[in-house]
């Protein structure tokens, strides 16, 4: 018998580049038992979907020249988040270390400050070549290793060019400060500049980079927000308040008014009315009774129930649109793989054109050839970097997805997204979509002898107890005419019918009022026949 096919999340260590996408996603693949693998360069994550153990992924991961690990609930996001902090800051003050180095130097260049590499010069750029060296061991020092990893796999990635770039810089500038008569004249000019301005911008850009990718998984927080961290379970006659992770099928929950419900599940016991917004995006309330189906996430609005719980952990309604997002997140549309395409032999192309250079130079090149070539092949390397365009796409699709879904929008895969460029139009199945999102008073009908604000009044007066969403439509209409609430006293609910309460009004009278719907009205025997053709012409 198969075993059954299980996806599984890796938070991934050392990519750069879009070729390092393509190599983990090889390495990745080439597991036996692996369906579908998924690498994500901006959050830097792998989604796995087959029969195959998790230390397998890592294993291959880390002889692609990777690190890896496994993502487990909501701790690991949790930790993944905290350890991003802390590499947004290091970033920072890397890229600042080496800015505070690089841009006085190019400045200097620019308004022809510099000193000459002979006499005292020459002492002042031995110094800037031991401080360039430090900048690059404290804000570089991930380059390298990264270049470093690559070359013992056989692998070339934004590591290889960045370091190959920022130490033949090094290395050419310390070469004519120490012995500037091995090239001619014109060509005894100093790159340190340049070697620390690189590394202080790539890590600016890592650093935005970072901040970009948690705030485009705002979204998935927002969601896993909306299910509560615990759930009150009656167990062998007992109330006990558990983590949401140990609620069981078939056990009882008990939700109280204000609540979210935990997890999936059939009421079993009670009458309330399910805020269900954040599945259908209708902003009215539905009424729950024993049989009807809640849903994790929901808000209970006014009654307490019992409820038996039927899907818990990644089958519920909630976990699944969670899941979905992240999917659309990780996704590529065409033009991603285009561009994962193009980003795959970028690196390689750059490293044979820098070859190419030195070979031409070196076989055609102007006196002295050493120099020339040297100048040129170097020019090659550092021009080449960054790579933008293995991070514009899924920062594209990050974003997108992210954004839709923070206004309620669920988009499936990036394809989707891509396509959403084309719309020319747009056709909505339900009111709902367009309208506001919460109910307002727009007609108040009063009987003969009321008035709009007699009836508005007293109506509002009843409503300030009420948990009920109309009762809010109610409550800022009568703020927007300025009526001043009245007292009421005896204040009471009636399951599936609307409300009652006695109105205290400003003579001192007491009044009984009964508010809700034709059910109510015809239980206390009250006639409402002469407005029913109006009210039914609303109503449809």
């Amino acid at each position: 018998m198969m075993a059954p096919s299980t996806t599984v999340r890796l938070s991934i260590s050392g990519m750069s580049c879009a070729g390092c996408v393509s190599r983990v996603e090889t390495a990745l693949k080439n597991v036996p038992g692996v369906d579908e693998a998924l690498v994500n360069l901006v959050e830097r994550t792998a989604q796995v979907r087959g029969t195959v153990a998790p230390s397998s992924l890592i294993t291959a991961v880390k002889g692609a020249g990777y690190d890896a690990a496994q993502m487990i609930g909501a701790q690991s996001e949790q930790d993944k988040e905290a350890a991003e902090a802390v590499h947004y800051q290091a970033l920072l003050r890397q890229s600042v270390v080496a800015a505070l180095v690089g841009f006085p130097l190019m400045f200097m260049d620019w308004f022809g400050v510099m000193p000459h590499l002979h006499g005292g010069g020459r002492i002042f750029w031995m110094a800037v070549a031991v401080v360039t060296l430090a900048v690059m061991v404290y804000s570089g020092a991930r380059f390298y290793t990264g270049m470093w990893k690559s070359f013992k796999v056989h692998n070339a990635n934004m590591d290889t060019l960045i370091g190959l770039g920022t130490g033949a810089a090094w290395a050419y500038s310390t070469l004519i400060t120490f012995s500037p008569e091995l090239v001619p004249e014109a060509a005894r000019h100093v790159y340190f500049e340049a070697a620390s301005i690189i590394i202080a911008l790539i890590n600016l850009g890592s650093a935005l980079e970072t901040r970009a990718r948690g705030k485009t998984s705002q979204a998935i927080k927002r969601l896993i927000g909306l299910q509560p961290k615990t759930a009150r379970v009656i167990r062998e006659g007992k109330e006990l308040d558990i983590d949401i992770a140990q609620v069981g099928l078939d056990d009882t929950v008990r939700v109280r008014p204000g609540e979210k419900i935990p997890v999936d599940g059939i009421v079993i016991d009670g009458h309330s009315s399910v805020d269900e917004a954040m599945l259908t995006g209708e902003p009215m309330p539905v009424e729950k009774k024993p049989g009807d189906h809640v849903t994790g996430g929901t808000l209970n609005k006014t009654g307490a129930f019992l409820f038996q719980a039927k899907r818990i952990g990644k089958d519920t309604a909630l976990a699944r649109i969670v899941e979905l997002v992240r999917q659309a997140q990780n996704s590529k549309p065409a033009i991603g793989r285009l561009a994962d395409k193009i980003s795959a032999v970028f690196v390689p192309s750059v490293l044979i054109i820098a070859v190419l250079t030195f070979l031409a130079w070196f076989n055609f090149g102007p006196e002295p050839v050493a120099s020339y070539t040297l100048v040129a092949t170097m020019t090659v390397l550092i021009i080449a970097c960054p790579c933008a365009l293995g991070l514009a796409t899924p920062i594209s699709i990050m974003v997108g997805v992210g954004k839709a879904a923070e206004y309620g929008v669920l988009i499936r895969n990036g394809e989707a997204l891509q396509q959403a460029g084309k719309l020319t139009t747009v056709v909505l199945d339900k009111t709902g979509t367009v309208t506001l999102g919460r109910p307002v008073v727009t007609t108040l009908l009063p009987m003969p002898g009321w008035t709009d604000n007699r009836l508005l009044h007293i109506a509002a007066s009843v409503e300030a107890a009420s948990e009920h969403s109309l009762a809010q439509a109610l409550l800022d209409a009568a703020k927007t005419r300025g009526l001043d609430l009245l007292r009421t006293e005896g204040f009471a609910a009636v399951a599936g019918h609307g409300i009652s309460a006695r109105v205290i009004q400003s003579t001192g009278e007491v009044a009984a009022v009964y508010f809700g719907n034709r059910k109510l009205m015809d239980q206390h025997h009250i006639d409402v026949a002469a407005l029913a053709p109006r009210v039914a012409e609303l109503a449809a």
